[in-house]
């Protein structure tokens, strides 16, 4: 019953967490796997294609994100249970990421830094949170935690899923027929959507278009783009086309078409474009271990898993 992480730039950090939390278990760290029918439970993220498949005895997937796009790539991927992870501490973070990314943009800061350059001192006016209304695209467990939280600084909340969802203090939308409608009263768009064969590209200059252009005045000048999901959401070059045509007017981006963000790249230099390297709600080692123990001991125990992936959509 050996468990197995594979995967990750912090391999070795996984390894070494799993190994002191849970010193009765055999942990082993890919390659070095030894006899692979020993191995039954697995903690991945972006696993090198087909390697999971020599695992015969595997019962359990748990990946290191909430994101399992990364593993659904794999055509030869086990017909196992997938876990995603899902955990106050990633929560936390998330809803920090996209609070300060809000407040950054309503309050213009990407033209105060600007004006800081030039050594400028001139006022910006800047709206209040009861003139700015966030629509959130993905109102599931990270969505609805971040409404809650900017509910609470005075945010007007608008939310957009999949399927109808009710969300105290949320204007919720769902599927196509609710898209534009909620484009059409957004300031702020926050996207914590999957990455999914349906949403591949949907962060594009027609949907940037469609967004509120009854808010705009002084104190916000356009609406703004808070990309905090996956990097395959968004085709890069309508963002720099919206952000220069005034279809946006400011973007923060956690996540990339390509991952590092390629040093050419001309959102590097843009100047109402935030870059973060994908680091948005990047829980410590210790919350995905504990996790990962937990799952195996649900599973061991008769319980069901938690945040199980439906693989008919990818989440």
């Amino acid at each position: 019953m050996s468990l197995l992480v594979i995967g990750s730039d912090r391999l070795d950090d996984f390894y070494v967490c799993t190994k002191a939390m849970a010193p009765e278990r055999d942990v082993r760290a890919y390659p070095d796997v030894g006899n692979v029918a020993d191995i039954k439970y697995a903690l991945a993220w972006k696993a090198p294609m087909g390697s999971l498949a020599q695992f015969e005895n595997l019962e359990l997937i748990v990946s290191v994100g909430a994101g399992v796009d990364h593993l659904f790539t794999d055509p030869e991927l086990p017909d196992v249970p997938i876990v995603r992870y899902v955990d106050p501490d990633l929560t936390a973070r998330m809803v920090q990421y996209v609070v300060l990314q809000t407040l950054f943009h309503v309050r213009r800061m990407t033209e105060i830094q600007a004006q800081q350059r030039t050594k400028k001192w001139a006022f910006l006016g800047e709206a209040m949170p009861d003139e700015v209304r966030v629509g959130i695209m993905g109102i599931g467990v990270l969505g609805q935690a971040c409404a809650k939280a900017l509910g609470g600084l005075g945010y007007r909340l608008n939310g957009w899923s999949r399927s109808p969802k009710n969300v105290d203090g949320v204007t919720c939308f769902a599927g196509d027929d609710g898209l534009e409608p909620f484009l059409n009263q957004t300031d702020v768009l926050v996207v914590l959507l999957p990455f999914t064969p349906a949403t591949k590209g949907i962060l594009n200059l027609d949907l940037f278009r469609k967004l509120s252009t009854s808010g705009r005045h002084e104190r916000l000048p356009g609406p703004v783009l808070i990309n905090a999901g996956r990097g395959g959401l968004q085709v890069e070059a309508d963002i720099l086309s919206a952000l220069d045509e005034g279809s946006l007017y400011a973007a923060s981006l956690d996540v990339f078409e390509t991952e590092p963000l390629p040093s050419d790249s001309p959102l590097w230099e843009h100047e109402h474009i935030v870059i973060t390297p994908h680091n948005a709600a990047e829980s410590a080692n210790e919350s995905i271990t504990r996790y990962f123990l937990r799952q195996i001991e649900r599973l061991e125990n008769g319980q069901p898993l938690e945040n199980v992936v439906d693989p008919k959509i990818g989440y």
